[in-house]
């Protein structure tokens, strides 16, 4: 999918790297899960993130919300429903709904819910990388190599792998994108609050909703949001929700648990807290860069008619993972989107050197989270810089075209 025929990414070269990838880690997973028990063959769980949304599922069952935000009562839960998992804690963060949400799944036991969880989540990441790629004018022709390197993308591998909801979250922002490509500004604010259940990957979205005027939007997002908090305090009544929301606001203070391998993070938060060993500087350097990306990001929906949706968007996913004060890696999987809308409007171009590099840092964009455990060594997350850079030249991309800035802010 090479934008020029000089270009070194080429869709046969695409291809054989994807199946290399696919290959690799896929057939590797495997060879660890092949165990009898519920332990892989590195000692971890199977299913890992999993068995809490499996605990907080038959917490709801039991209508028992008291123990939501308790992690001795929720290792106990775990231990009782699945032996195997004696000793592991998880610390609460998710809302009340999304207990309820799994209570169908902690009905089965944890293998068959476990397998059923990776089907959904699959499933879901499939067909929002499905209805993207349609949408995409250039890549029709590119179907085979789409498939194998979604396949591949390692931020699907690392969404099976922790058993985690990121899938539901690619979701909410694909049907975004659709419904702003469709100026249905209202429902797309909808969508967007749907993102309450992982509230730091709405952070960008919202900042920049409200700096560009998009109250539609925002009000959507808003009533959306408020909608699926109150579903948990019909279900529980309202001390859950004020547990959860007591929980977020003192996060600062449990990272370390939240956080036990930071070189899995890819956002500027621990970016800056890997490189800079005093805790002051490092938030204030991280405060800095997330106003630079917002101030860019802001900048391009403001010019509105000289970007493109699809380049806007991209930034707006990018921005999202970069702003995000939590990110970890299986959240990645809602840069699928980005990767390819920029690469389908790359496909499209014929700026010569602007391009190229292009190519190369979406192309690392893809690739270097499989690095982030050098980062216990090197302390430099390179995925932050290259998300960076990628921001950074869709800017400066109207502006070398020429293009005249719009003096609007709506959509």
């Amino acid at each position: 999918m090479s934008t020029q025929k000089s270009g070194w990414l080429t869709a046969k070269r695409l291809r054989g790297h994807g199946l290399l990838l696919a290959l690799a880690l896929w057939s590797l997973y495997i060879w660890t899960l092949a165990t009898p028990g519920l332990r892989d063959r590195n000692g971890n769980f199977k299913g890992t993130d999993f068995l809490h949304l499996y605990t907080i599922g038959s917490l709801a069952i039991a209508h028992d919300g008291e123990d939501l935000y308790s992690m001795s009562a929720q290792a106990s839960v775990a231990a009782k429903r699945v032996p195997e998992a004696a000793g592991i804690r998880y610390l609460p963060l998710y809302p009340p709904e999304v207990s309820i949400a799994f209570a169908p799944l902690a009905h089965l036991s944890y293998r068959w819910a476990l397998a059923l969880w990776w089907a959904l989540s699959a499933l879901l990441y499939g067909a929002c990388c499905y209805v993207v790629w349609r949408a995409c004018p250039h890549l029709p022709d590119y179907g085979g190599t789409v498939l194998l390197l979604a396949v591949a993308f390692p931020g699907f591998f690392n969404l099976i792998a922790w058993g985690q909801t990121s899938a539901v979250a690619l979701a909410c922002f694909t049907l975004l994108f659709f419904l702003l490509r469709d100026r249905r500004e209202f429902l797309a604010g909808l969508a967007l609050g749907c993102l309450i259940f992982k509230p730091q990957l709405g952070l960008a979205a919202a900042i920049v909703f409200i700096a560009i005027g998009a109250w539609k939007i925002m009000g959507g997002a808003v009533i959306s949001a408020a909608a699926q908090l109150l579903v948990g305090v019909a279900y529980y009544g309202a001390e859950p929700l004020r547990k959860w929301m007591e929980t977020v606001w003192n996060l600062s203070s449990v990272l370390p648990e939240l956080e036990p391998r930071p070189y899995q993070t890819h956002c500027l938060r621990t970016f800056w807290s890997m490189l800079v060993p005093w805790e002051g500087l490092s938030l204030a350097l991280y405060v800095a860069s997330a106003l630079f990306i917002l101030v860019a990001t802001i900048a391009l929906w403001k010019r509105r008619p000289g970007v493109p949706l699809p380049l806007r968007f991209a930034a707006l996913l990018l921005a999202t993972v970069l702003v995000s004060p939590h990110l970890t890696v299986y959240d990645l999987v809602i840069l699928a989107p980005a990767i390819l809308l920029l690469t389908d409007w790359l496909i499209d171009q014929s700026d010569g050197q602007t391009v190229r590099g292009m190519e190369t840092l979406l192309y690392l964009v893809y690739v270097l989270p499989l690095l982030g455990p050098i980062t216990r060594f090197t302390h430099i997350q390179l995925s932050v810089v290259v998300m960076s850079a990628v921001i950074l030249m869709i800017w400066r991309m109207p502006r070398e075209r020429g293009t005249v800035a719009s003096p609007t802010a709506t959509i």
